[in-house]
């Protein structure tokens, strides 16, 4: 059975959307809202990769349960937007908005994928793992998609 390899992959991107919107949130500190609810969406991610690592076990997966944080960068990061009045690069933004929609749209993928897989092998308790945290992923993309027709506008023409 194949579902422990999609436990595992989702793990792994929860625990990468979830480290990038964290970084996100440290480097635009100044745009507020950013900053506030990519550390919001960074716990959802959390809260995700410690369920994945708790499911995994009854699939014989050892996932670590540790959520990344910001990282020994995050002082630097916050220092240097500090030197720089504060705001980096405009286009800077767009790129981490980018990217954050491109990972949370694979994260969310897997997510479809597993409850599909959940679904056919018949464990319920996967697929209402999925259908727990997979709306929440949605929210994510909602969100960045938001934030790019936001602020697309401004940085492409200032």
């Amino acid at each position: 059975m194949k579902l422990g390899l999609a436990l595992h992959e989702l793990h792994r991107a929860e625990k990468s959307l979830a480290r990038d919107l964290r970084k996100t949130a440290d480097r635009h500190e100044v745009e507020h809202e950013v900053h506030h609810v990519a550390r919001d969406l960074a716990d959802w991610s959390a809260d995700h990769v410690r369920e994945l690592a708790r499911h995994g076990r009854g699939y014989g997966l050892h996932l670590d349960e540790d959520v990344p944080g910001s990282g020994l960068l995050a002082p630097l990061r916050s220092t240097l937007a500090g030197l720089s009045a504060g705001r980096p690069e405009p286009g800077l933004l767009l790129a981490d908005l980018r990217r954050l929609h491109r990972k949370a749209a694979g994260v969310s993928l897997d997510w479809e994928s597993l409850a599909q897989g959940a679904q056919a092998a018949k464990d319920p308790e996967l697929l209402e793992l999925a259908s727990r945290c997979h709306p929440q992923t949605l929210r994510q993309m909602k969100w960045t998609n938001a934030m790019l027709k936001i602020m697309s506008p401004q940085i492409l023409t200032s």
